[in-house]
């Protein structure tokens, strides 16, 4: 049975993932930080872990991003899902009744135009959806609500008392399957992949780059950069490309090596949008 780490607890999204990803056969790993969850793959207590990276409306998750390539993550797999979110609360209770919702500060961020039109809420932030919900089930509040999905009421036995409260309603985030090893995702399967280098600091050094995988028939589907702590000024760019065939993705990547001043691949795997 594997052991998957997740951020949260039984009832969060990054449950359903698990879920959906691996199946009902797995050991979960409940981490109330991302920080946590990296270390329960770093000394061995989880055999992959799941992690959300980005968001459509709120963006990347910068600071997962230092994670993965401080600890020389790998990429073996991403997954898709869009994010539903449900003000659950104890039974009999309506939306007039509520004073205080409380949940994790991209969910709140997510739902922000639901809640202008009912100011008596006073908006809370937490470190876990699912474990706002199990708190709200256990000490029998009243008058407090959380959001999440319905997996959360089901298992925390709470009521729905506004259902899809997100802003936008087709709002997905991007999670990705990480494990401390090299995955053997065999070549036939493998249309994606991840990249960090880092480039000298000069015009049109990042402008060629970009160049070579189109040059290469690579699609860039992500481009993020983040600082280098220790050198002033200078940025790491993390990048996601998409591709037909191997071959062209293999010859990028050489000549990329060349280019940069570092070079990691953090992952090579299927294209989860397909």
């Amino acid at each position: 049975m594997k052991k998957i780490a997740i951020q949260g607890i039984k009832g969060s999204n990054h449950h359903i993932v698990a879920q959906n990803y691996f199946g009902d056969n797995i050991q979960l790993n409940e981490c109330l930080s991302f920080d946590i969850l990296v270390d329960s793959l770093i000394n061995g207590t989880s055999d992959q872990a799941i992690m959300a990276l980005e968001n459509t409306i709120a963006g990347s998750i910068i600071p997962n991003y230092a994670l993965m390539d401080k600890y020389n993550l790998h990429i073996s797999g991403e997954y898709y899902l869009n994010i539903q979110h449900q003000l659950m609360a104890l039974a009999n209770q309506q939306i007039k009744d509520i004073t205080e919702v409380c949940s994790h500060p991209m969910a709140l961020l997510q739902c922000k135009e639901f809640f202008k039109n009912h100011e008596h809420i006073k908006l809370i932030e937490d470190v876990d959806t699912s474990a706002v919900a199990k708190r709200i089930s256990e000490n029998k509040l009243k008058g407090v609500a959380a959001i999440g999905p319905k997996l959360a009421a089901e298992i925390f036995e709470l009521e729905i008392i506004e259902d899809e409260i997100q802003t936008i309603k087709d709002n997905s985030t991007r999670f990705v399957i990480l494990q401390t090893s090299k995955p053997e995702n065999g070549k036939s399967e493998i249309n994606k992949a991840s990249l960090k280098f880092v480039l000298d600091h000069k015009r049109g050094s990042l402008a060629t780059v970009l160049n070579v995988m189109s040059d290469c028939k690579m699609n860039l589907t992500k481009i993020q950069s983040l600082p280098k702590i220790e050198t002033p000024w200078k940025y790491a760019f993390f990048v996601d490309v998409t591709f037909d065939d191997y071959k062209d993705y293999e010859k990028a990547v050489k000549i990329i090596e060349i280019m940069a001043l570092e070079f990691k691949i953090l992952g090579e795997y299927k294209n989860g949008r397909i």
